[in-house]
């Protein structure tokens, strides 16, 4: 019983450690463009800290596509980016305040 628990105290150590690893932090952007049938965005951006990218402009696919369908041309926005199998994508935006 004693072993169990260890080895569940240690998985949820390990999902703890993995979602932190997962967790983006929110980066400011501007909607330059919105393609809502191929599901893409074009943002001029600041660094991009978890992935060690520069302030540019530039065109990220959606992780799901409905997190564009009220964003337009010129909204100041928050985001979180991802490298998923080598391709850089958006998997949270929200209006900035």
């Amino acid at each position: 019983m004693k072993s169990k628990m260890n080895v569940l105290f240690a998985a949820g150590l390990l999902s703890l450690g993995m979602a932190s690893a997962f967790a983006a932090e929110l980066t400011a952007g501007e909607v330059r463009k919105v393609d809502t049938e191929q599901g893409k965005v074009t943002l001029k951006h600041e660094a991009i800290k978890n992935l060690d990218m520069p302030p540019m402009t530039m065109v990220f696919r959606a992780e799901k596509p409905e997190l564009l369908k009220d964003l337009k041309p010129g909204d100041k926005v928050r985001f979180a980016a991802q490298s998923v199998s080598g391709a850089i994508v958006v998997t949270e935006i929200q209006q900035a305040k």
